[in-house]
């Protein structure tokens, strides 16, 4: 018996399996090798410039001939340009939050990196240094024309509604996805003309729903009707649990953290090695870093909010203040500070692994509980 869903001949995959698209951790060379192993792999574009965007979506072509995503954000309130009502402007509190950051990294130890310096961390490339603020909204929708331009075979939203851009994308082939959190939204994208719906809950690592991933497929399953596939998300970290996504009637599985511990995962060694020695009460959900609620592993950065009672800013602001804290952990190698993304599903992962042999022990995983099923029901 072998691991198959009709999701498998929409995208041209061999398995249902899609590397979820974490931002920088998601690089072409992590993303070609799932693809190249049957799933799905995804780019994790989220904080790419235009121009870094398109030499990594070529790069990932030179690396596989088999299809492949790209991932990027799309929030509603940041494209309508949001502010906060009755109260200070977001824009006007960065003073103060980088005040709080810089005695944040003193009392850490944490030089501040320089510019340099954090473009190379960050793989930047320098002609994106005079384009749009990261993640505003004239950065958003140049990302987009590069994904329209460069004709990608799979474009993933992981945040927000890509209706806009739909008629384009479709034009040139590109199946569209949307990741989701609650039923609300599956049926705004599904009205929009989406192809396939990623459910996420609460489990997952990055940005997430505050519905338990076992509470929302189903739900979400139930509220498109059929009309589109829907993939499950959120902690789902081995064979098991692609099997208990399928019972609930995803078609799919959208997989990040067990791909994190890869020897292609563009996060740093300490990161990789803080995974191993996680525990499945090794993470939390914070704004801290997106301005988003979003889970990654238990990091000083977050608790100090927390034990400041700091409320942080909303996305783009909050990057503004996180970027240099989170960069100075990295050239650092201090993973307390910043640990990364990371889903409930953490406990699971056990090595630092290539991402082939990932993915095949989630199809062998899968299959062996799938084929045990039947076992379930007598008479």
């Amino acid at each position: 018996m072998a691991l198959h869903t009709r999701l498998c001949a929409l995208l041209g995959i061999q398995y249902p399996i899609l590397l979820a698209g974490m931002g920088r951790a998601s690089t072409p060379e992590l993303a070609a090798a799932v693809s190249n192993a049957g799933g799905l792999g995804v780019i994790g574009a989220a904080s790419c410039g235009a121009n870094q965007l398109r030499a990594w979506i070529r790069r990932t072509r030179e690396l596989t001939d088999r299809p492949f995503g790209v991932d990027t954000l799309l929030p509603a309130s940041v494209r309508r340009g949001g502010s906060n009502a009755g109260g200070p402007s977001a824009e006007t509190l960065v003073p103060q939050h980088r005040g709080f950051a810089r005695d944040f990294m003193a009392a850490q130890g944490l030089e501040m990196v320089d510019a340099e310096t954090l473009d190379r961390l960050l793989e930047r490339d320098p002609a994106d240094k005079d384009g749009p603020a990261p993640l505003s909204r004239g950065f958003f929708e140049a990302q987009m024309e590069v994904v329209i331009e460069e004709r990608v075979p799979v474009y993933a939203a992981g945040l927000g509604n890509p209706g806009p851009w739909m008629e384009r994308l479709h034009a040139n082939g590109t199946k569209v996805m949307a990741v989701v959190g609650t039923t609300r939204h599956a049926r705004q994208v599904v009205e929009s003309g989406i192809d396939i719906i990623v459910a996420q809950g609460h489990d997952g690592g990055g940005h997430n729903s505050p519905i338990g991933t076992m509470a929302l497929i189903p739900q979400v399953v139930d509220a498109v009707g059929g009309r589109v596939p829907v993939v499950g998300a959120g902690g789902i970290g081995d064979g098991r649990g692609i099997a208990a996504a399928l019972m609930l009637g995803a078609e799919g599985a959208w997989i990040g953290t067990a791909f994190l511990a890869t020897e292609e995962a563009g996060i740093s060694g300490p990161q990789k090695q803080a995974l191993v020695e996680g525990n499945d009460e090794g993470t939390t959900v914070s704004r801290s870093v997106t301005g988003k609620p979003a889970r990654m592993v238990k990091n000083r950065w977050a608790a100090a909010y927390v034990e400041a009672g700091l409320e942080p800013l909303p996305m783009p602001y909050q990057t503004m203040v996180s970027t240099q804290v989170t960069a100075a952990a990295l050239a650092a190698g201090r993973a307390d500070v910043w640990g990364g993304f990371a889903g409930q599903g953490l406990g699971m992962v056990r090595a630092v692994r290539p991402a082939a042999a990932v993915m095949q022990d989630l199809v062998a995983g899968a299959e062996q509980v799938l084929g045990r099923a039947g076992g379930f029901i007598q008479g």
